[in-house]
């Protein structure tokens, strides 16, 4: 498995939850595989979601193409926008 999508299960945030159901619903709706990766199931993973991602205050949802950091929720955005999702995810 290759896309793999960091995000949360536990949040007060209206904003983490619907931008983690849209990365979920367009990769979905592409037939795009991913694993998710639930960080509220403990510290070091969102530690290791952080660490990989450069930025010690990076917040859910993180895609990642095995442990290659693809980008956040804006970035994914801009990708669906421009129709680059395969090489945004760094599958094409």
């Amino acid at each position: 498995m290759g896309v793999k999508l960091y995000y949360t299960t536990v949040t007060a945030s209206r904003t983490v939850k619907s931008q983690q159901a849209e990365v979920i619903r367009i990769l979905d709706s592409k037939s795009i595989q991913y694993e998710l990766i639930d960080i509220s199931l403990g510290g070091e993973l969102r530690d290791e979601m952080r660490s990989k991602a450069g930025d010690p205050t990076a917040v859910p949802p993180q895609l990642f193409n095995e442990d290659q950091y693809c980008g956040n929720y804006e970035m994914f955005s801009e990708a669906v926008e421009a129709d680059t999702v395969e090489q945004f995810l760094k599958m094409a």
